[in-house]
């Protein structure tokens, strides 16, 4: 189960037991705010896409989109987001549950600068009713993030 996986790669923080698992969706980002208690913005969406040769997330704050200007500055290609399918294939998790955390080898996840105006954020853990509460620097951290990126309008 995803969010087993998730919760064994936080535990090396001692942040297994933070794990919020929700009796409600949390597999948008409306559902995870109304799950939570939280506003939209605070939900840490992560977006799986396709880069010049590999796949990688996108971290971002819930209201944002990718602006894709930014985003062919940075990463010199145009966002395109990988299939439900492919989603799920190369990250190993579904979507609405896409997380940061326990990815494969060779994911990498990028931080978008709109979730730095909130001093915690909420991202998945693995599954459509997980998520667990962290400051961006903790995010950071935990998901091994390559970098923060401005890539959101």
């Amino acid at each position: 189960m995803p969010v087993e996986k998730v919760k064994k790669y936080l535990a090396r923080w001692g942040r297994d037991k933070d794990v919020i698992e929700s009796s409600r969706s949390t597999a948008t980002v409306a559902e995870a705010a109304a799950a939570l208690g939280v506003e939209e913005a605070r939900i840490a969406k992560s977006i799986s896409l396709r880069g010049k040769e590999a796949v990688f997330v996108v971290v971002c704050a819930g209201t944002v989109k990718i602006d894709n200007r930014k985003y062919k500055d940075t990463f010199g290609v145009k966002a395109k987001m990988l299939s439900p399918a492919e989603a799920f294939e190369k990250t190993g998790y579904m979507v609405g549950g896409i997380c940061p955390f326990a990815l494969p080898p060779g994911v990498k996840v990028y931080l978008d600068e709109s979730l730095r105006r909130f001093s915690t954020v909420f991202p998945a853990c693995g599954s459509a009713n997980s998520a667990i509460e962290l400051h961006c620097d903790e995010l950071a951290e935990y998901s091994a993030s390559e970098k923060w990126v401005d890539v959101c309008a």
